[in-house]
């Protein structure tokens, strides 16, 4: 488990400095991954259609319910690993 913190932290960091700057989607996907990863299943309600980032955001995280934390951050550290090229 420690090992795979350690990947998952590091891949984080490797997110910060990708090559170029993924699109929308992708920064979803890996906002959403983080946040399973990070604090588990979404709580709380959806945000109202006059906040859109918020919606798209909570939308993405709430996709991953039921998503295992080591699977969210296999994920993650997967996904961040294609970005770098």
């Amino acid at each position: 488990m420690a090992d795979l913190s350690s990947q998952f932290e590091q891949a984080v960091a490797d997110s910060k400095n990708l090559p170029e700057r993924p699109d929308n989607m992708t920064l979803l996907k890996l906002y959403a991954l983080y946040k399973q990863a990070s604090a588990g299943d979404v709580d709380g309600k959806r945000p109202g259609f006059t906040d859109m980032v918020g919606r798209a955001k909570w939308d993405a995280w709430n996709e991953l319910k039921g998503t295992g934390r080591d699977d969210a951050m296999k994920q993650y550290i997967a996904l961040v690993d294609s970005l770098k090229g």
